[in-house]
């Protein structure tokens, strides 16, 4: 049989909410029945060792009960959110504010100290607990915190003095120093022992070694707040992330309409779909520019990555299109430069954009891609694909070239640019003809907002693997 780190056994899953329920009511049911049978044992002779004894286990029981009550309820409940005036948890060597609980399983050891003889009797466990051999006899009250830190020192005399002085229980935690220098923290229950007259005689107590429970325990709450500060970097960098982004995509919302010398004039709409599979943004863009000389510049793009280093090459590679746009430079052209610069760059990236120029004046659609889906067209009802000149991915070769090719656009024609995140999604294969199959719908749509509404009606509301932008142009009649 194999065992449990066999590499090809599945991988652990969270447990189901129904069954941490059950787990919750057993544990209710099973710290009721051990609570009875506390309560029975206080009303025995408690003079009888081997009572005191029971009663302790069940008070230890009925403690640990409760610990595992609460620690099953946060497994129901998930990791708690950390307000920010709350502590960030249990620093390591720190238990003071930790419950008082310890495992059933642990090392258990009794002893009792007779003030009237100077007796002290350990049992063997206890010898066990502070790695001290029998032959060594036990330790008294006085030399007990021989083998206390000095700092948890303060705290076993008060408790010693309550129980001895005050004649009150006691509980509490300290930790020891064995021999060979390691560390024990021991829980300490205790009670006063009375004689005939009401006075104190001996100072009974059970002693657990719950060292490796507190190593849980610190280990659980640096786990926890290591998740926080993390869950809470994420969320800065999501925050950082969308605004950088919202500051270098267009400022426009809705429909842009561009100003043109002809009855050519675009109307241009565009959308951002963010992923719903990461809470991270991605670094694709859409951009729709009116240039100096009265063409319009049309782009998308798509970075790899997630997140700040996502969306600032982003940003760096926009404004540097945009630059070369303003300047005339030819879209073929404008994609060896980006690639240069991703070269150059010090955390180079890989990504892939189509830039076009269109021309209002004599309808002319000049564009070059570098490994990106080709611009769809969509005329009388019917979409199909621009054939596709060459170029490859930004950032994967050196000293290449990007072909250009352009086409003459009608009155009426919509023109849909988009990265590939808009198709890929989890529940269907969609790809390219899925956007393809909107052109009736498209044939309908008065504006290039109504388009682009249709694509995100048609993709918006399905699970994606990753973000995507979709930019829609439509030429007016």
């Amino acid at each position: 049989m194999p065992s449990h780190t066999f590499a090809d056994r599945p991988a652990p899953q969270p447990p189901e909410r129904d069954a941490v329920e059950a787990l919750i009511s057993r544990t209710r049911r099973l710290r009721g029945d051990v609570d009875a049978v506390r309560r029975d044992t206080s009303v025995i002779e408690e003079d009888d060792p081997q009572v005191r004894w029971q009663r302790a286990l069940c008070d230890l029981a009925v403690h640990q009960l409760d610990d595992l009550g609460e620690h099953l309820g946060q497994l129901k409940d998930g990791i708690p959110e950390q307000a920010d005036d709350e502590p960030a948890g249990v620093t390591t060597g720190d238990t003071t504010d930790l419950p008082r609980t310890g495992s059933i399983l642990s090392r258990v050891g009794s002893a009792e100290w007779d003030l009237l003889t100077d007796e002290v009797s350990w049992s063997d466990e206890l010898y066990q607990i502070f790695a001290r051999s029998p032959e060594s006899g036990p330790l008294s009250l006085d030399e007990l915190p021989s083998l206390v830190l000095a700092e948890d020192q303060p705290l076993l005399m008060s408790m010693v003095t309550d129980c001895l002085v005050d004649g009150r229980p006691i509980d509490g935690e300290f930790r020891i120093l064995l021999p060979d220098g390691r560390m024990r923290t021991v829980h300490m229950m205790g009670e006063p022992v009375l004689d005939a007259d009401g006075c104190t005689a001996s100072m009974w107590a059970v002693l657990r070694d719950v060292s490796r429970l507190r190593r849980s325990q610190h280990l659980m709450s640096r786990t926890r707040d290591s998740l926080r500060r993390g869950q809470q970097i994420a969320r800065t960098e999501h925050r950082m992330a969308v605004e950088l982004q919202e500051a270098v995509l267009p400022p426009w919302r809705g429909s842009l309409s561009t100003p043109g010398r002809g009855p050519g004039a675009l109307d241009t709409a565009a959308h951002y779909l963010p992923s719903e599979s990461s809470n991270l943004i991605g670094g694709d863009w859409y951009d729709a520019l009116q240039l100096p000389d009265g063409r319009t510049l049309l782009t998308v793009g798509d970075l790899t990555g997630h997140g700040i280093p996502a969306t600032s090459a982003m940003a760096m590679l926009l404004g540097a299109l945009r630059g070369m746009a303003m300047a005339g430079i030819e879209p073929g052209a404008v994609m060896g430069h980006l690639n240069q610069l991703i070269e150059s760059s010090v955390q180079p990236v890989l990504g892939s954009a189509v830039c076009c120029r269109y021309d209002p004046a004599t309808g002319t659609l000049a564009w070059a891609q570098a490994g990106h889906p080709a611009p769809l067209l969509f005329r009388n009802g019917v979409g199909r694909p621009l054939p596709t000149p060459d170029g490859v991915l930004l950032g994967a070769a050196s000293a290449v070239s990007y072909e250009q090719d352009q086409v003459t656009l009608l009155p009426g024609d919509v023109l849909m640019l988009h990265t590939d995140g808009l198709t890929r999604q989890r529940d269907r294969s969609a790809g390219p003809d899925a956007l393809l199959g909107l052109a009736p719908r498209f044939a309908q749509a008065r504006t290039a907002q109504d388009c682009v509404r249709t694509v995100v009606e048609e993709f918006g509301g399905t699970e994606r693997l990753d973000d995507a932008c979709v930019l829609v142009a439509r030429v007016g009649a």
